[in-house]
């Protein structure tokens, strides 16, 4: 998945409110600080990628 579909979902997900993000198996080897735009989300999964750290935002 490139920066910019992720960027896409995120800013998708921040509109439609989600509660619960599947991005398992993605290949994501870092996540943005955007991701501290999704408030109503209680679940995150990412299983199945090489993410090394997590932005001080979670």
């Amino acid at each position: 998945m490139t920066n910019e579909e992720l960027l896409q979902i995120i800013e998708q997900a921040a509109k439609d409110k989600v509660t619960e993000l599947d991005l398992s198996g993605t290949g994501l080897t870092t996540l943005p600080p955007e991701f501290g735009q999704l408030t109503n989300l209680r679940s995150l999964y990412l299983r199945s990628n090489q993410l090394s750290s997590l932005p001080p935002e979670f």
